[in-house]
């Protein structure tokens, strides 16, 4: 598998204000520095991926009002490798454009697609499982996804139902797809966790750019041929104007519900390389490192006393002393400080005044 046709796909457009008040509808999740590390979340998804992808072959899918952020965030990476899609129309009309305007440059291209804002700790197993992932779709007309060893009964994830009395020919970690599953009540969740062959649904996909559009023919042909017909202008000056015009079009549809619940050749591999979404604060303070009494600080000026279980979040350059909190967020951003219970959290939307 030549390297030269592995691409990556990265779908940057979520408008999400979860860690308001870092993030915003005009600054959202995927751009900002959530880990205290100097990188968006943004960043550190091109850099995981290291040498398995020539910088040439990333592609970010977002919508028009951040390709500012992503030129300034990716400044590598080709201008024309930024796809802007003129509204939202869900993951199925995204994914089907950036493989219509891959094919069209590379007929042979074998693709990873990934959301932008999830983080992965064990960043050489990851690497082994795409490499292995990408060789297999190579040599196949497979779609595969990659399944989550549960280790929690998390509600806030779909599933992957596998079958794993019998593992694929050509790799004995990939198995195929008996079902996708909702997310489930929590009492379903502990059901779940109990058989080892249920898995979370992480969102990255990988196959080869053949195998996809084919499967766009089959079980979404008006959207397949509302791409199909662009062709001629993809790569030239014409293709935003006439994205901005046709993409409306589309329906708003998940590629799980388009194409996965669907085909037919849909394998999993299972996959355990420390993955999280980071969709609320109470999975980020999950994910980070903690103190003896359970608070995760995030900042470089922060002391705590008399404190448990808190997430703090503040890496601006100001002193932050805490005392006397349990199971708390505590974050900063410009002139705005959020004090909120954890347990909580779910009320931020309406505290940052976004729809």
């Amino acid at each position: 598998m030549a390297k030269s046709s592995n691409h990556l796909v990265i779908m940057a457009g979520g408008v999400g204000s979860r860690f308001w008040p870092m993030s915003t509808a005009e600054n959202p999740k995927q751009f900002i520095d959530v880990l205290g590390v100097g990188k968006s979340l943004l960043q550190l998804t091109v850099e995981r991926f290291g040498d398995l992808i020539a910088p040439e072959n990333v592609w970010v899918v977002t919508n028009q009002k951040y390709a500012s952020i992503v030129k300034q965030q990716l400044p590598d990476m080709p201008e024309g490798n930024i796809l802007c899609e003129p509204c939202r129309r869900n993951t199925a009309p995204c994914i089907a454009y950036v493989s219509w305007r891959i094919k069209a440059s590379d007929p042979k291209a074998n693709i990873v697609v990934t959301p932008s804002d999830h983080i992965v700790t064990n960043v050489a197993e990851f690497q082994r499982v795409i490499k292995d992932c990408m060789k297999f779709t190579n040599e196949t007309d497979a779609i595969v996804t990659l399944g989550m060893k549960p280790n929690r009964p998390e509600t806030g994830y779909g599933y992957i139902q596998a079958d794993l009395t019998t593992a694929s020919l050509r790799n004995k970690e990939i198995y195929r797809v008996d079902s996708f599953r909702e997310k489930p009540n929590f009492e379903t969740a502990q059901e779940y966790i109990k058989k080892n062959n249920y898995f979370w649904n992480a969102g990255i996909f990988i196959w080869n750019v053949n195998t996809i559009v084919n499967a766009f023919r089959i079980y979404q042909p008006a959207m397949a041929k509302l791409f199909e017909s662009m062709l001629p202008i993809y790569g030239t000056p014409k293709e935003q104007e006439t994205i901005n015009e046709r993409f409306p079009e589309c329906e708003s549809i998940s590629v799980d519900y388009a194409i996965m619940e669907k085909a037919e050749e849909i394998f999993v591999c299972p996959a355990d390389f420390g993955w999280s979404d980071l969709g609320t604060w109470g999975s980020l303070h999950g994910q980070s490192k903690k103190d003896l009494y359970g608070n995760a600080c995030i900042g470089t000026n922060i002391d705590i006393f008399e404190s448990h279980n808190c997430i703090i979040h503040t890496t601006q350059e100001k002193k932050v002393v805490i005392q006397g909190l349990d199971g708390y967020i505590v974050a900063e951003n410009n002139d705005t400080l959020l004090i909120c219970k954890l347990s909580e959290e779910q009320r931020i939307k309406q505290f940052s005044g976004e729809n």
